[in-house]
């Protein structure tokens, strides 16, 4: 006896075949799934500010290093410092980023999971370009000038903290090489690091280290197991009566300064070693903007609705001896 399925015929809306499933209706959910990472926390530590040129620049100065000579009592003033002689100059270029959409009349008109309109391309265009300057921002990238053929780029955070560069940046306002962590990373060599970045700025500075997953796994394991066969382990007595053992590092209290651990968005932190984290001192960071993020609707020109949405900005490192860097 022939019995009624649901597999047949298999496309009901464009196939001439009759039976029991061209009736059938579609089951299709109205909830939309986006797994990406959109978290921006570089970018999020900047103070952010103006920019009026394409080269943004800002001047560094430091203090003479301190003496314990005396003066002798007779003795005149016969010569004298130029306090400024030893002002630098540093400056980065506003790179411009922008994602474009386009949604024909008819996507616009129909009903859809999500939806997929306009409305909702122009937001999606705006969560990504926030995702780019972020993977400028936590870049190597050196800056760049525009000659027609190669645009405008920012130097990234990963080129700022350099002990050997850049060129442009004065021998004395670099990140001192203490300040660079190259091999596997210990609490040694951390508190180390923040040694070596407290002797620059002689600030208890509340510093962030902006971690890749890699690296924010070796931190975890700081204080679970011992660094030597001599060493005596750090142990925590929890109350267990909330079946609940805390295993997370995320905020060290050390002789030089207190240090929030975070995690970088893994989509943008740089991947050219395993472990890599920026030590970062947000107040010497920011972000100079020369033209403002915006979403532009442009002339529907038969197709559809068409835009973009557009900002030109820049990375500002106030001063790079104020920051460290993990890579390894």
């Amino acid at each position: 006896m022939p019995i009624s399925t649901t597999y047949q015929p298999s496309a009901p809306s464009t196939s001439s075949a009759t039976g029991s499933a061209v009736g059938n209706r579609e089951d299709l959910s109205s909830m939309l799934t986006m797994l990406e990472p959109e978290q921006t926390p570089i970018s999020s530590l900047c103070s952010k500010g103006k920019a009026s040129g394409v080269l943004h620049e800002w001047v560094i100065d430091g203090l003479d290093t301190p003496s314990a000579d005396g003066i002798n009592e007779t003795s005149d003033v016969t010569s004298f410092a130029n306090k400024f002689a030893n002002r630098g100059r540093l400056g980065n270029y506003t790179q411009i980023f922008r994602k474009d959409f386009l949604v024909s009349d008819l996507q616009n008109a129909v009903s859809s999971v999500g939806p997929a309109d306009v409305a909702q391309a122009k937001a999606k265009a705006l969560r990504e370009i926030k995702r780019d300057i972020e993977f400028a921002v936590a870049s190597a990238n050196d800056r760049q000038a525009e000659d027609g053929v190669n645009p405008y780029k920012l130097r990234g955070l990963g080129d700022w903290i350099d002990s050997a560069g850049p060129s442009d940046v004065p021998a004395a306002y670099r990140t001192p090489a203490a300040s660079i962590l190259s091999a596997t990373l210990t609490e040694q060599t951390l508190n180390n690091a923040l040694g070596s970045i407290f002797s620059e700025t002689g600030e208890m500075g509340n510093l962030t280290l902006v971690a890749n997953v890699a690296l924010r796994k070796v931190i975890a394991n700081f204080t679970r197991a011992e660094g030597s066969t001599t060493a005596t382990p750090y142990n925590i007595n929890e109350d267990a009566t909330s079946r609940r053992i805390t295993l997370s590092v995320s905020l060290f209290d050390t002789d030089f300064g207190t240090i929030r651990i975070v995690n970088g968005n893994p989509a943008c932190m740089p991947t050219a070693t395993t472990n890599i984290g920026y030590i970062i001192d947000p107040k010497y960071i920011g972000m100079a903007n020369l033209l403002p993020l915006e979403s532009v609707m442009l002339e529907n020109q038969g197709a559809g609705d068409r835009g973009y949405v557009k900002c030109a900005t820049t990375l500002v490192c106030k001063s790079p001896q104020a920051h460290g860097k993990i890579a390894y």
